[in-house]
This record gives C-alpha cells, structure tokens and sequence, in this order.
C-alpha cells in the first residue's frame, strides 16, 4: 500500500467500527482526508484493534512523521552543559523521552483535529498509546493528581518513550501551590526518566497556553529544576527545552544564557 491507500483503507475501519458512521462519505481532497482521520482516531474510544488495522496504521503514522522530518537530538548543540533549546513539532523529535502535557483523564484529547500538544502526541503515536494510558488509569483506579507523571512506549513516534505529567491551571497569577505542582512535574518526570535509565528527555512549556501558567515564570521554574536535578547523579546527561512559540524561544534562550 501506498498512502494514500493506507489513508483511505484506516478511514474505513475507523468509521465501520461505528453504527453511526457508517454512511459517511469519504472527501476526495487529500487534506480533508487528512482531517478526518485525525478527527476519528481522536475520538475512538480506547480499545484493542486487529492487526491488520495496527500494521497499516503504524506505516501510515511513521511515514507521515518521516516526512515532517525527524531531529535527533545527538545532532542539537548544548547551550549549557547538559541543556539544549530546541524549536520544532516535539512529536518528530528522536531522543529517549518526551514529555506529553496531559490531563486528568491521562488518555488524550478527544476533540477532534484540537491543537493541542496532547492530541498531536496521540494522534502520531497510534491507538495503541490510549488504550496503554487506559490500561494504567484502570489499575490506578482514580484520576492523575497535578505534578506527578507516568511512563509509556512512544508506539510509533520517533522518541522511545513518553512521559505524562499533569500541570496546573492557572485562574488568574499562579499561587504558591500553581508553582510548587509545576515544578513537581518537572521533578516527577526527571525522576522517572532516571528510573528507567533514560539519558535524553525533551520537556515541552508545561501548563502555558490553555493553562494559562505565565510563559516567563513557568521557563524559571524549569530552567531551575532541571539544573538542580542535574546537579545529582544520574542517568539523565540532556535535557532539551522544546518550544514551539517564537515568544518561548526568546525567554528561553535568556535564562540559559544568563549564567
């Protein structure tokens, strides 16, 4: 199969998998193609797939990222011994880890085609991520505090694993606890990374945009957990601070390069 015959045979799946769907017509134009396929793996439920659906979806997935272009981090250079600024889509970067801004749920983002980081990761990792997040929320038996992270495969992202972390939401200007949670969630998930004997891990902007954490004080917080982590020993050698905002970038390359 080519992609577009692998596009067009997911799509057929996704929509006989439900009574409701059935009679959807199929849009000729590739890019509204594109959409609703995002749009019904977003939705569909976590649940096992036969493996004809896995084997085509997992081509589909990995050719689709090799041609937005995968960064290895062993190309990045350091910043600062240990700590590397990167701007790019955190869902085609090749390293240990990457860490997944999540909610509560921990089983991704259901609105369809939403922009978020959350939908990007589980949309170009494959079913098989959320049916992993349910699995573990399952023997969890209650929803994910704020500040704490858990471990998966990264299925078919170019990265090993993921890391998910549930950062804070911001009302208004962040309390003491907003700051204490987030700074948790970087603890948490360097932690976890050294558990696992991971050496790269690429921490996006926890709990900025839809969380409304302001971007300067959520990048201090950061920037000073990671160095103190480092600080001890431990498997973890990299830390990349992936942006995707030019306003990120900005604060970001300061605060390394103010030592």
């Amino acid at each position: 199969m080519n992609q577009n015959e692998r596009r067009l045979f997911l799509i057929r799946s996704l929509l006989n998998e439900r009574l409701e769907y059935r009679d959807w017509r199929i849009p000729q134009d590739v890019s509204d193609q594109k959409l609703l396929l995002r749009g019904l793996l977003n939705v569909r439920p976590a649940q096992v797939c036969n493996p004809e659906f896995l084997r085509v979806q997992d081509a589909y997935l990995r050719q689709a990222t090799a041609e937005k272009g995968i960064t290895d981090c062993s190309a990045l250079s350091p910043v600062q011994p240990g700590l590397y600024l990167w701007q790019g889509d955190i869902t085609t970067l090749k390293c240990d880890a990457i860490v997944n801004a999540a909610n509560s749920g921990m089983t991704g983002c259901y609105a369809p085609n939403h922009r978020c980081i959350d939908n990007a990761i589980h949309t170009f990792a494959g079913v098989q991520l959320r049916l992993a997040c349910a699995e573990i929320m399952e023997r969890q038996g209650c929803l994910e505090p704020t500040g704490q992270a858990k471990i998966t495969p990264a299925f078919n992202l170019p990265c090993r694993y993921i890391l998910h972390t549930i950062g804070p939401i911001v009302d208004e200007s962040p309390t003491e606890r907003d700051c204490a949670q987030l700074e948790s969630c970087y603890r948490a998930c360097l932690t976890l990374a050294a558990e696992n004997h991971l050496e790269s891990i690429a921490f996006l902007c926890i709990s900025t945009g839809e969380f409304h954490f302001p971007n300067e004080q959520a990048a201090q917080i950061a920037v000073q957990t990671v160095k103190t982590f480092l600080n001890q020993k431990s498997s973890v050698k990299k830390v990349i601070f992936n942006v995707f905002k030019d306003l990120d970038r900005e604060i970001y390359a300061r605060l390394l390069r103010a030592d």
